[in-house]
């Protein structure tokens, strides 16, 4: 079997054809995706079986580089932030080894690998020959140049081994040896079954050639000719025939798998009576069910009685055993505690790659071998956001990161853009056990600068009638709930500062009111969150409870438009609820819906003016733009929104979608004709709001086009362009 990437998966309907048939398989060895297909028939899967698997959302996840919602570790990530592009490095060697090795990140593949076949090999000797059928499979050799056959050893690694396409997968060491793709030196690996078996007849299953020449301004073209070494596609003796289906399928394009494996069965159905003709024996269907029934095995009653762990560098640290067994005595676990704390080691920024392997030990319980690669202690951080609006942000973001008895991190970043700017320093430490605790400090300095004018790049900007400054700093303790989510206990000091005009007709001779409010805060937070983005999300659910206490001192000094020339001090304890949530219901192929809501619930007490008031208030952030805009409709003490979320894929990352929200206040603020304020009666106010965008999420970040409708708005309508994500620092207390 030939390797060739999605288009190498035709394998599986050319063994469905031929068991369907009866035709007999003795040894069974392929490259690449054929090493991927044959070992999986070799560890007793049927092709069935294998057509549903490689159909199944789980294979598009391997492809992919992403892993299943209830395997996100929520406790261990990061806050979302506007960065787009990360580069880890080290000091002493910033290029020659920061360039990633990989697009996708095989974090769920190699598990999966594990469970496919890795266990399969454990319960056989790792001795590839006690399989269903013996098998091989090939991979390259990069540092000695040269083709290396596997029949024996760890099979997962083996046939990741020979399937690692470079750039696009990280190779792996084997023996301290690097390794992969087999198909850079031995495409077509007819020459290891005719040597290794001396079979009497041969069925090659090939997909792929030695490409057209490219020109000499085609650099990927020269590349991969300059690295890949001709295969011989031809088979070495006359017993046998070649099988070669076409299909349009690309090598990545693993969305038409089930177009590749029809292709791979109508093709060798065409060929089936010259094979019947050629081949005179016919498998035993009893005896294949028995000997498949004898290594299949459930992963789930595995026990793991052992771990040992290697590391890439010569120090190991505790951090890694600690977060997978108990500190003083190593207790069994079974498969889906390990599973549960290999994906939350994974989440833990100072850990770059893990690779597993099983050997199997005389009470049939399990040794795991863990392979263990730390991150580069420097990561930067690059991103922001680019609009035809003026709120264009850009993001640098640089962190530390140790590991050790425990793991800790240093980070620093900023915003810099005329509407928004922000800096922001963090010490977090992580300590290390089955159930963790993280704790951390923070510094964080926010500016807010609005415009009179929001409407292009094309029109001058006026004057600024409204900038807020927050400096605030604390402390924050984190604990996971369940993998999806995690509780975070917040404690902080922070003083505000408000400078705006009270009316928007000002001259260059007026000056600012000035708020400040200087206090601090306890919070308790709850948050569940699946959603495959950070932001425009199409799939997965999120959930976040909030309760927080505030107590601060008001001080508001009145400039030359205030309706009032007196300095005004004011005391303010609040309770502060936020709940919100966000499911997505139906995700289907071509369309995908889902409901958001939010309810806010804060008891602070007016201020001293209108704006000081409104600028104090909890804002409508259901939508990213609405960030960016200053609307006193969408501000208020107490509300409840309600929307639904439509997203309509149209082809890969292209996408379109329409999001429509209502916004009901509890109660808004009115500012009477003697300029003094109250809250007015219940549940006026109501309105709404809806988004349509046209999407495609690129490797870094959305581009999108956008219109915005908010109906209260004397320009209702607002259309931009935009690249990247719309997210800033948190908050200091609104």
């Amino acid at each position: 079997m030939s390797g060739g990437g999605a288009t190498g998966l035709v394998h599986i309907g050319v063994l469905k054809a031929l068991e369907e048939n009866q035709i007999p398989i003795d040894y069974i060895c392929g490259t690449s995706a054929g090493a991927l297909v044959g070992s999986m028939y070799a560890c007793g899967w049927t092709p069935k079986e294998m057509e549903a698997y490689a159909t199944s959302p789980s294979f598009q996840m391997m492809t992919m580089g992403t892993i299943p919602s209830g395997r996100r570790y929520l406790y261990r990530e990061s806050d979302p932030d506007a960065s787009m592009l990360d580069i880890p490095f080290s000091p002493d060697s910033l290029l020659t080894t920061s360039i990633p090795m990989n697009v996708i990140r095989p974090r769920f593949l190699d598990v999966e690998m594990l469970r496919i076949m890795g266990v399969t090999g454990a319960l056989v000797g790792k001795d590839f020959n006690k399989l269903l059928v013996p098998f091989r499979c090939v991979a390259s050799d990069v540092i000695h140049k040269k083709s290396v056959v596997f029949d024996s050893g760890d099979l997962n690694a083996a046939v990741r081994a020979s399937m690692t396409f470079p750039l696009y997968i990280n190779p792996i060491k084997i023996d301290d040896i690097i390794y992969f793709d087999g198909g850079l030196y031995n495409n077509f690996p007819v020459n290891v079954l005719y040597n290794e078996f001396n079979p009497d007849f041969i069925i090659g299953s090939n997909v792929a050639d030695n490409g057209v020449l490219p020109d000499e301004h085609n650099f990927i073209g020269l590349l991969d000719h300059m690295t890949r070494t001709p295969t011989d596609y031809s088979l070495p003796c006359p017993q046998g025939i070649l099988i070669q289906p076409k299909s349009n399928v690309g090598t990545f394009d693993f969305s038409k798998v089930q177009q590749a494996i029809d292709s791979g069965y109508f093709e060798t159905m065409k060929l089936m009576d010259s094979l019947k003709r050629l081949i005179s024996s016919r498998a035993d269907s009893t005896q294949l069910k028995k000997r498949r029934g004898e290594l299949k095995c459930d992963v789930s009653s595995k026990v793991i009685s052992e771990i040992d762990i290697s590391f890439h560098e010569k120090k190991s640290p505790s951090y890694v055993s600690h977060s997978l067994m108990k500190a003083r005595k190593q207790e069994p676990i079974t498969w889906e505690q390990f599973e549960n704390r290999y994906y939350r080691l994974y989440a833990a920024q100072q850990v770059d790659y893990l690779y597993p392997t099983l050997q199997e030990k005389a009470d049939s319980s399990y040794t795991l071998d863990l392979y263990v690669r730390k991150a580069k202690p420097l990561l930067l951080s690059v991103g922001g956001h680019l609009s035809s609006r003026p709120v264009n942000i850009g993001y640098l973001g640089l962190t530390y990161r140790y590991m050790g008895r425990s793991a800790a991190s240093l980070h620093a970043e900023s915003y810099f853009g005329k509407f928004y700017g922000s800096v922001k320093g963090e010490a977090s430490l992580d300590i290390p056990s089955v159930f963790p605790i993280s704790a951390s400090a923070y510094f964080v300095m926010n500016r807010w600068d609005y415009f009179r004018s929001f409407a292009t790049f094309f029109e001058d900007v006026k004057p600024s009638f409204l900038v807020q400054n927050e400096m605030y700093y604390g402390i924050k303790f984190k604990h996971p709930i369940l993998n999806n989510s995690k509780g975070s206990f917040d404690l902080r000091w922070f003083n505000l500062e408000d400078d705006y005009y009270q009316t928007q007709n000002f001259l260059s001779v007026d000056t600012t009111d000035e708020t400040h409010l200087n206090g601090g805060l306890i919070s308790y937070e709850i948050t569940d969150n699946s959603l495959n983005r950070k932001q425009f999300a199409s799939e997965g659910h999120y959930f976040t409870f909030k309760v927080k206490y505030l107590t601060a001192q008001e001080k508001t000094i009145p400039g030359t438009t205030a309706l009032f020339d007196s300095t005004v001090i004011k005391q303010h304890d609040w309770l502060n609820l936020n709940i919100e949530g966000q499911y997505y219901f139906l995700t289907k192929p071509h369309f995908h819906l889902g409901m958001h809501a939010k309810a806010m619930f804060n008891s602070q007490s007016l201020f001293a003016n209108y704006t000081a008031s409104l600028l104090s208030m909890p804002t409508l952030n259901v939508i990213p733009d609405l960030e960016t805009y200053f609307f006193k409709e969408y501000r208020s003490p107490q509300f409840f929104a309600v929307g639904t979320n439509m997203v309509v894929p149209i082809y890969k990352g292209l996408e379109y979608r329409f999001d429509f929200y209502y916004y009901q206040p509890f109660i808004i603020l009115q500012k009477l004709e003697d300029g003094s304020i109250q809250y007015s009666k219940p549940f006026k106010g109501d309105t709404w709001l809806a988004s349509t965008s046209l999407l495609y999420h690129t490797p870094l970040g959305p581009i999108r086009a956008t219109l915005n409708y908010f109906p209260l708005q004397a320009i209702p309508l607002n259309f931009q362009v935009s690249f990247g994500y719309v997210l800033f620092n948190e908050r200091a207390v609104r």
